[in-house]
């Protein structure tokens, strides 16, 4: 695509020289992918924007990266074999995503202190809480120990504390009609599904429709109770992504003061 071409090696430069315009590049090659596949982005909520922020979001599909990415400059954390990929590998790069080799335990600690330095510059730090995509129908459990890094980040966030936000994405319409269960598996991108038919797939579409409901920002301290963090975060969006699917209007979580960590 004649975007790609414009936009990748300039992004290339702006990485490698670490020019500022390396934040916004992706913004508006993501704006320029989500229109030429007719992707739609609704959006509920606001965006949390005070201190280090983590964006904990459910994961469906391959789309989720830019319709994320079209709403402000983030940094994803991807598994580490996606950086092999070709083409996709690349971008994901270019985004300057955070690697993550789940089969290196010791090498934890230092993906953690990568994301607390990048949400500590001001970047929010997109983190998929299932740690995998799902049909979009449902939403999977969240894993507790991708929340490590917010402890991390604490040494060095002003007041003390870091802003988690749970992020839901609901695909909701193709074509123009209520996508529904049977359906939705035609733009999720889950299991063994092979990338080139499903980008095949979805390009025969006119029009997709997604929901990005940003819900209340939870803020986590030295006190914060890891696995209760969690679990308050997997139901925000659990929530929230229901009341999507179902056109409802979307709920709020009320604030309940996290429990102490038990060791």
């Amino acid at each position: 695509m004649l975007v790609t071409l414009l936009l990748l090696p300039l992004q290339w430069l702006a990485v490698t020289f670490r020019l500022s315009m390396r934040r916004l590049i992706p913004l508006i090659y993501h704006r320029a992918i989500l229109r030429i596949l007719g992707v739609r982005v609704f959006v509920s909520g606001e965006p949390a924007s005070d201190g280090p922020v983590l964006v904990v979001s459910n994961h469906a599909s391959w789309l989720d990266i830019p319709v994320l990415g079209s709403l402000f400059p983030l940094v994803f954390v991807a598994k580490q074999e996606i950086a092999g990929w070709p083409v996709f590998g690349l971008f994901a790069k270019l985004q300057r995503s955070v690697f993550v080799d789940r089969s290196r335990r010791l090498k934890t600690g230092e993906v953690n202190a990568e994301i607390a330095a990048r949400m500590v510059e001001g970047e929010p730090v997109v983190l998929f809480g299932e740690g995998t995509s799902s049909d979009g129908n449902r939403v999977l459990p969240f894993r507790s120990a991708l929340v490590g890094a917010a402890h991390d980040v604490l040494g060095s966030a002003a007041g003390g504390s870091v802003s988690l936000q749970p992020v839901s994405i609901a695909y909701t319409r193709l074509d123009g009609l209520p996508m529904g269960r049977f359906l939705r598996p035609h733009v999720a991108w889950y299991g063994d599904m092979d990338m080139p038919p499903h980008l095949a797939g979805v390009l025969k579409r006119s029009s997709i429709d997604v929901v990005v409901s940003f819900g209340p920002v939870l803020k986590f301290d030295g006190a914060a109770n890891r696995k209760e963090t969690t679990r308050r975060l997997e139901a925000a969006v659990r929530a929230m992504t229901a009341a999507a699917l179902a056109g409802r209007d979307l709920p709020h979580t009320a604030a309940v003061p996290f429990l102490p960590e038990t060791r």
